[in-house]
């Protein structure tokens, strides 16, 4: 599947949404990648997933367990678990820290691969990284659908293997450009949840 083909995907699930988001990392973008509504379709989930689970399977062939943000990289976290034959399971906030919580555990000098499904500054696979350390785990590398951080950001100090880089502008809330001044903000984040229902 060559990138176009990636990104027709994306496309045909109506998944690439225009507008006034403010993402998770609180940055604001014209441009919103919907991945849920592209595993909603568990064939297309499949096909994604069979795409990076073979490039993950090229960087690093040995992995025991997946660990996935909640919630927005539960599903591919779990299709990425079959197609790597690997148990998947997902951390949570509590009181704003990612924990395990559902009878998760992680056992020590396990081998662990991060799955998302949008990697934008790399801050909560990071969070997650420290989660998995609380278990005296090993993460080895991140793996997410689409890569869109900016060129110079370093938060993430893992590997990342994506199916896609994408090139989309973010700004700070302090440095928007004028066309996006203009419309309201949207949070469809899962980050902001708690907030909306606070």
């Amino acid at each position: 599947m060559n990138e176009q083909q990636i990104m027709q995907e994306f496309k045909d699930a109506g998944a690439m949404l225009s507008g006034h988001f403010v993402l998770s990392s609180g940055l604001h973008s014209a441009t919103y990648l919907q991945c849920a509504r592209v595993l909603m379709e568990a064939s297309r989930g499949e096909r994604l997933c069979r795409e990076l689970a073979a490039k993950v399977k090229a960087a690093v062939p040995a992995i025991d367990i997946i660990v996935s943000p909640a919630m927005g990289g539960v599903v591919v976290g779990y299709e990425m678990g079959r197609q790597l034959g690997v148990p998947a399971v997902f951390c949570e906030r509590v009181d704003g820290v990612f924990t395990l919580r559902r009878g998760f555990g992680l056992e020590k000098g396990q081998r662990v691969l991060i799955v998302e499904d949008v990697v934008t500054t790399g801050k909560s696979s990071m969070e997650t990284v420290a989660c998995i350390r609380e278990y005296g785990a090993e993460p080895l590398a991140v793996a997410s659908l689409i890569d869109r951080r900016a060129q110079n950001d370093v938060t993430l100090t893992l590997p990342l293997i994506s199916l896609l880089r994408l090139d989309i502008p973010t700004y700070k809330p302090e440095s928007l450009p004028d066309e996006l001044k203009t419309i309201p903000a949207v949070k469809p984040g899962s980050r902001f949840l708690a907030q909306k229902n606070a």
